[in-house]
């Protein structure tokens, strides 16, 4: 299976599903709050975010996933950046509703994405990112086991022109087996 293959992903706390546009409803009721979240993007228009999403997946960049919980649309999650030449790919695009912020829910999304990177893909690195200034998503990402490979200074300019620093983390196979083992005992507690 490839990187980019659209698949269901589910474990007893989260079923990820093919992102598409019956998500868009309960995608829009959830990202009420986070519209001014400074450290995170969250689309202003979910319908536009949606077709963005499936065009970066026609053009083989991206795969994006609709994270649900109980029967709604609560977030969005990607593989992105792929290059499925090299095996290598990064867990993206990610934004939960404030619900579900802190709960099973990130964890169990990354645990069945990992799995699914490198033992179905063989993946040879899972690359993560987040905003310098983003300490919520760089505390989370730490605690998954990923190490931090640097700072990507001026990285990127943010919506209102401001400069964005990218820390940059990755997981690699040799790793898999003890994140896996994390984040399974993270969700028995």
């Amino acid at each position: 299976m490839r990187l980019i293959d659209p698949i269901v992903l589910e474990n007893s706390h989260v079923r990820l599903e093919p992102l598409d546009g019956r998500h868009a409803d309960d995608l829009t009721a959830a990202r009420e709050g986070l519209e001014y979240a400074w450290y995170t993007s969250v689309p202003a228009s979910v319908p536009a975010e949606i077709d963005h999403r499936l065009a970066e997946h026609a053009a083989g960049r991206m795969n994006p996933w609709a994270v649900v919980a109980g029967s709604r649309a609560v977030g969005m999650t990607t593989f992105c950046n792929i290059d499925q030449d090299n095996r290598h790919v990064e867990i993206g695009h990610t934004w939960l509703s404030r619900g579900v912020q802190r709960t099973a829910v990130n964890t169990a999304a990354k645990l069945l994405l990992l799995a699914h990177a490198f033992e179905t893909c063989q993946a040879i690195a899972v690359e993560l990112r987040t905003a310098w200034h983003n300490r919520q998503s760089r505390a989370a990402i730490e605690r998954l086991g990923a190490k931090q490979d640097g700072v990507l200074r001026n990285h990127r300019l943010g919506p209102d022109g401001s400069l964005r620093d990218t820390v940059v983390y990755s997981i690699l196979p040799h790793e898999w087996a003890g994140v896996r083992l994390g984040l399974e005992a993270s969700l028995q507690r």
